[in-house]
């Protein structure tokens, strides 16, 4: 499996150093909730988003490769997927998932079935 889909574009305005932490994550249609964690490990990128009420409370982690545009000034973090695809994604459990080779490649597998823009 490509590990792209683990990695910011070059154009979503991601630095080595960023602290996306307590930044407001959109969806393609709309507001979904707060980064709580993020990763800027080569090859192993992502955001854990808390969506508070939005999915009961729930967190979701999104690859790098979802994030379209980040904005430093308004800390606000843009995403390629709509809620819909989000919310349908695999159950994420911080305490089981995180570092888990196997739900790894399980959310590549769902989000990069997507393709971009889909």
């Amino acid at each position: 499996m490509s590990n792209e889909i683990w990695s910011y574009t070059p154009t979503a305005g991601h630095g080595p150093d960023a602290d996306l932490a307590g930044y407001k994550v959109e969806a393609a249609d709309g507001h979904i909730g707060k980064v709580d964690k993020h990763s800027n490990e080569v090859a192993n990128q992502y955001i854990v988003v808390d969506t508070g009420p939005w999915i009961f409370g729930k967190k979701v982690l999104l690859p790098a490769s979802t994030v379209t545009a980040i904005d430093h000034e308004n800390r606000k973090i843009l995403v390629s997927r709509t809620k819909e695809q989000i919310k349908d994604a695999p159950e994420f459990d911080e305490e089981k998932h995180l570092g888990d080779p196997a739900y790894r490649d399980q959310i590549g597998g769902y989000y990069g079935g997507l393709g971009p823009g889909h």
